[in-house]
Formats: C-alpha cells, sequence, structure tokens
C-alpha cells in the first residue's frame, strides 16, 4: 500500500534567512500575524504562502515554554479562548494557518488542497525557527486538530529521525480529534477502494478533481452564531458546509493514514482529546452540539495507540469535533482536563527533552489508556 511521500520542498527553502513581519492580526490587537512566502507551489497552482499568528495579550517572561496550532481541514485559527488559555497555563501561544488555508487562502488556490501532507514540513520548520528567534531555548507544545493532528503526528515522527535538533525543540503534542483513520462505511477504507483514490489522484487534471459527496452544514451550522451555535468566524474561510474535499488531497491523507498505522512514534508526550460517541455527517439537530459529527471517536481510540509509547487519551462526555468549541460545560471540562496534563507533565513540557535514543518508531497498538474528563482512567 503506498505510504508518506518524502518529497518536500524544504531543500529548496531557506529557512534560516526568514525574518518575520510582524503586523495587527484580523482578531485585533492582541494578536499579530506574519506572512512567510514559501514560493511556488508543488502542486502547481498559485504561489503559496502560510501565516503565523502569535497571542500578545499575556505578560509572559523570556523563558516562558511556547505551544504552536495547527488546525484542520476547513479551519483556520480563530479560537481566542484556545490561545487566552495557554497564555493563562503560562505558554506563549502561537497558530499556524497553513497554506492555502485561512488566511493563507489567495486567489488562484484549491482550498486546503495539497497532495502530499510532507509539504507542509516547510511552514513547521519556519514557524518553529520563528519561535526559537524570538524565545530562545523555549520548549514547544504543538497543538493539532482535526487534519492538524495527523500532519503533526507524522511530522514529529519524520523530524525524530532526520532532523532532531527541531525535534528537540518540541516537549509536547496536544491532538484535538485527530484525524487517524477514514471514517465511513468500511467500503471507503477497502483496499479497492484505497488503490482507487491513489489511482484516480495519479491521473492528470483528476487531483484537484472533486469528490462527488458534499458535506452536509450540520456541524458548522452547530458552530456559527448565524445558525445554532455561538462562534463569529469568517464564512470564506470556513464555511458551514465546508471545502469540497479532493482526490489528491484525499490520496495525501490516506498515506498518512498508512504510516500510522504501521506505528510512528511522536518522540514526546501526547494527550489526544475525542468525544466519547461519534453521530457522522447529516443535517443539524440539537443532538449533534453533544457528538463528534466529523469523525469516529472509537477509530481515533484504536489508533492513538500507534502515537507512541507516551500516549493518555481523553475521552470528554459531550464534546463536539472540536472539543474546545463544544458547549460551555462541556469545552469547561477539556480545559480542566488540558490544563491538568499541562501541570502534572510541567517539568517535561517547560523543558526541551533530550535527543531521543531510540529512531525506530513503536509498533502500532490498536487503542491506548483513556482517561476519563474526571481524570479516572478508562479502557478504550
Amino acid at each position: 500500500m503506498p505510504t508518506e511521500h518524502q518529497n518536500s520542498s524544504a531543500e529548496t527553502i531557506d529557512v534560516r534567512a526568514f525574518e518575520p513581519r510582524w503586523r495587527e492580526d484580523v482578531l485585533g490587537n492582541d494578536f499579530e500575524a506574519a506572512t512567510i512566502p514559501l514560493g511556488a507551489d508543488p502542486d502547481g497552482e498559485a504561489a503559496i504562502e502560510a501565516t503565523l499568528v502569535r497571542h500578545r495579550g499575556a505578560a509572559l517572561d523570556d523563558t516562558a515554554p511556547a505551544a504552536l496550532y495547527v488546525h484542520g481541514f476547513t479551519d483556520y485559527f480563530f479560537q481566542r479562548e484556545l490561545a487566552e488559555a495557554f497564555a493563562a497555563s503560562g505558554y506563549r501561544f502561537h497558530a499556524l494557518d497553513l497554506r492555502k488555508c485561512g488566511r493563507s487562502l489567495r486567489p488562484g488556490h484549491s482550498p486546503h488542497f495539497t497532495t502530499d501532507l510532507t509539504q507542509y514540513d516547510d511552514e513547521l520548520a519556519i514557524a518553529l525557527d520563528v519561535i526559537d528567534a524570538t524565545t530562545p531555548g523555549a520548549a514547544v507544545v504543538v497543538i493539532g486538530h482535526s487534519t492538524g493532528g495527523l500532519i503533526t503526528s507524522l511530522w514529529l515522527d519524520r523530524i525524530r529521525r532526520t532532523d532532531p535538533a527541531r525535534h528537540g525543540r518540541v516537549s509536547g503534542l496536544v491532538l484535538n480529534s485527530p484525524w487517524l483513520d477514514l471514517q465511513g462505511p468500511p467500503v471507503l477504507r477497502a483496499r479497492i477502494t484505497t488503490f482507487g483514490i491513489h489511482a484516480l489522484a495519479r491521473i492528470p487534471g483528476l487531483a484537484t478533481a472533486t469528490l462527488p459527496t458534499k458535506v452536509p452544514g450540520g456541524y458548522g451550522e452547530s458552530l456559527h452564531v448565524s445558525a445554532h451555535g455561538e462562534w463569529d468566524y469568517d464564512l470564506r474561510l470556513k464555511p458551514l458546509g465546508g471545502f469540497d474535499v479532493r482526490f489528491g488531497f484525499l490520496s495525501a491523507v490516506r498515506r498518512g493514514h498508512a504510516t500510522l498505522h504501521q506505528g510512528i512514534d511522536t518522540g514526546v508526550p501526547t494527550m489526544v482529546l475525542r468525544s466519547d460517541r461519534s453521530i457522522l455527517g447529516g443535517p443539524y439537530r440539537p443532538e449533534i452540539d453533544v457528538v463528534d459529527t466529523v469523525l469516529d471517536t472509537e477509530q481515533i481510540a484504536r489508533w492513538s495507540g500507534a502515537l507512541g509509547s507516551r500516549v493518555s487519551t481523553v475521552a470528554v462526555t459531550g464534546a463536539r469535533h472540536d472539543v474546545f468549541l463544544s458547549l460551555p460545560d462541556v469545552r469547561a471540562a477539556a480545559y480542566e482536563a488540558l490544563q491538568t496534563w499541562l501541570r502534572d507533565h510541567a517539568d517535561t513540557l517547560t523543558t526541551r527533552p533530550a535527543p531521543p535514543s531510540s529512531t525506530h518508531p513503536s509498533p502500532a497498538t490498536p487503542g491506548s489508556p483513556v482517561i476519563a474528563a474526571n481524570g479516572q482512567e478508562a479502557t478504550s
């Protein structure tokens, strides 16, 4: 089965030469943003760039650890509350809008489109370097949501082996409902289906062709203030019904899944947050306010054990797909679980780890210890 490509253009970009030019961000004067130029698009679309955002609202000294957030598909960083929660825990918060996503989406781009998840290594490396330049020696906790959780997990496993200096700056990983397998009926994960996805993605002109299905808008409607939610964000960058999924992108994701299912090692303490149950898809109805309607939580529980040997999973009762966009009482429980994990691992998370002693990934283990939101260990 095809696995991850490793043809990132990182070798053509001098990440050390980048110096950010900060400006006030769209979130207001507590946030600043800097554009990261990435040059020509390996997938042949318009020139690409990424955007690094930093929170400036907290008075933290120069020795404070840092956090770096990476969004999911049909998503971008807009979660002020998340930044403030990390700041309250003593972290300098940063977020990265990846190429063709959010603040980085430009005319001539297919939103969120890539044919290889390793292409994101470029902006991730630059983001780490910028953080290191502004807070030398700071340990960095990486946070990944949904597709961003898959991207960051594979990236950390990769640089653990190929770029130990950068990996050594990362002290922990928080995954918020990471996309660890393809949800839906088993036929979608069948070998013949996966083969077909990869084959179509290789045909000239079909990589950017969209799948013949449309995502229902129920999840988006549960979030946004214009419908049934409490969150105000730019619907041009995060539409209620989601962006189209393209064959080239799905092929890249399935290669990433194949790599993860063989067993990887993020090399750092890893926390996985997820809802306690899923009801996939469909139009808005009140019951989807308290479940994951995007991913299968049983798959997340199953494959969390393939992330490495230091993984704990928190099942947050009543959480949405993005647990930090859940209803108020539920997300309070999610933040409490996060802050408990940050405190319990403070000695490790706030200092840069020693270089890893082994470069061998752990075997894929279906399932891992699950900690309920009340802190009690359960079985996945």
